[in-house]
């Protein structure tokens, strides 16, 4: 498993591929995923930034902005 940071609050995320668990029985989960948003924009986000973006409106880049400023 390698990791990557998330874009939102910027914590090292394990990130996960069918390959990487191939030869391991380790199964720690993905902890985040990589969202393609409103304004086209891809960011890996964790689920925690995730959880925490707007759900009352299509989401953009200056939200995944606004996390780091939380």
């Amino acid at each position: 498993m390698s990791r990557e940071p998330c874009d939102g609050c910027g914590e090292a995320v394990t990130i996960g591929s069918a390959s990487a668990n191939l030869w391991s029985f380790n199964q720690e989960s993905t902890g985040g995923l990589v969202l393609e948003l409103a304004d086209g924009t891809e960011h890996f986000l964790c689920h925690d930034c995730i959880d925490d973006l707007p759900d009352d409106r299509e989401v953009t880049a200056a939200d995944v902005e606004a996390l780091s400023e939380r």
